[in-house]
């Protein structure tokens, strides 16, 4: 599993403009601004975020391995949580966040595993799914909580409008996708196999797909989904998993802000973090900018404090929610690829 030029190229590419995104943002905002506030930032408590999100991955990763049983797939906590930061390490450095990274994920969990290819991707795919779940209900109860607080309320008026949006939207698109999904798995083949042609005119090296095997990689994902939503005891317990992940990153921007002397209720970042995260869908990698933007905007109406306080909580949040997981996801990608080449070698 490599990656040719034009990835690279489009990688940086990425990264480039998620900088520039970046640094406007806190040029705006005022550098000096946002250095003064970490300048006071509590050393133990900057360690206690990092803590969080590497619990927080390790929460996940559990989510994943949980699935993946259900799928026939086991692996140990410690190998859930080396995929988990791999898949996590792929959002972060393609854009479009999981959209953009799932493929890669998909398939270093089917290497890794010796799965099948889609099997992989129904397992990815659900992880993503069943963290919606989550993640919708715990914004909807710091949205109740500001709610009853009137001098707040008004100025999250449209972030709650927002939520209500999204809450109700996505499941619906979800439910209209899958009783759709045989139209679906035709409109897939229709376009990629041609598609694949076209490149492999183009590219030796790659094998153009055919409609039959593409068909039935397609129906074994369709397949592998349904034996995860029928598993009412596995998908109980994932959504476990998955939950408490979302109360570790709330937790991360919580101590985040606490680092920098600014108590504030914990439903703040139960509200704040749900929301943020949907800018990760930027064409940007992993949100890279735009989820600082938002975290910025989100943060500053709902707990009062300054903009540069705000920046500089989204800084150390993002420092152990995105760069963090860039470098163990990294690590982890690498020591599994490196496993995989060794087990080929040997077979």
């Amino acid at each position: 599993m490599g990656v040719d030029f034009g990835d690279a190229r489009s990688i940086a590419a990425g990264f480039g403009a998620g900088i520039v995104v970046l640094l406007a943002l806190y040029s705006v905002i005022g550098v000096t601004d946002v250095l003064a506030a970490l300048s006071g930032a509590q050393p133990a408590l900057v360690a206690a975020v990092c803590v969080a999100a590497v619990c927080w991955l390790f929460a996940w990763g559990l989510a994943l391995r949980t699935v993946l049983s259900v799928v026939g797939v086991a692996v140990s906590p410690i190998r859930a949580f080396m995929l988990l930061a791999g898949a996590t390490f792929a959002n972060n450095v393609t854009p479009f966040g999981q959209a953009g990274g799932e493929p890669f994920a998909a398939l270093l969990v089917a290497r890794t595993t010796g799965t099948a290819y889609e099997n992989g991707l129904a397992a990815v795919a659900s992880v993503d799914t069943i963290n919606f779940v989550p993640s919708i209900s715990f914004a909807l109860v710091g949205a109740g909580y500001y709610a009853t607080r009137s001098t707040v309320a008004a100025r999250v008026e449209v972030a709650a409008l927002s939520l209500a949006a999204l809450a109700l939207g996505v499941p619906v698109a979800a439910y209209l996708a899958w009783r759709n999904r045989a139209r679906a798995a035709d409109v897939a083949v229709a376009v990629l196999v041609p598609a694949g042609r076209a490149v492999g005119r183009v590219v030796p090296r790659i094998r153009p797909p055919d409609a039959a095997d593409l068909r039935r990689r397609i129906a074994g994902f369709f397949a592998a989904l349904e034996r995860v939503a029928g598993d009412r005891h596995n998908l109980a317990l994932a959504l476990t998993f998955s939950a408490a992940g979302w109360l570790l990153l709330s937790t991360s921007l919580w101590l985040s802000l606490l680092a920098l002397d600014h108590a504030v209720p914990f439903a703040a970042a139960l509200f704040i973090v749900p929301l943020g995260s949907v800018a990760g869908v930027a064409p940007l990698p992993g949100g890279l900018g735009g989820v600082e933007a938002a975290l910025v905007l989100l943060i500053v109406p709902i707990t009062g404090v300054d903009a540069g306080t705000a920046a500089a909580a989204a800084l150390l949040h993002r420092g152990a929610t995105y760069w963090l997981p860039v470098l163990v996801g990294g690590s982890a990608t690498a020591m599994l690829e490196a496993d995989n080449v060794a087990e080929s070698a040997s077979d």
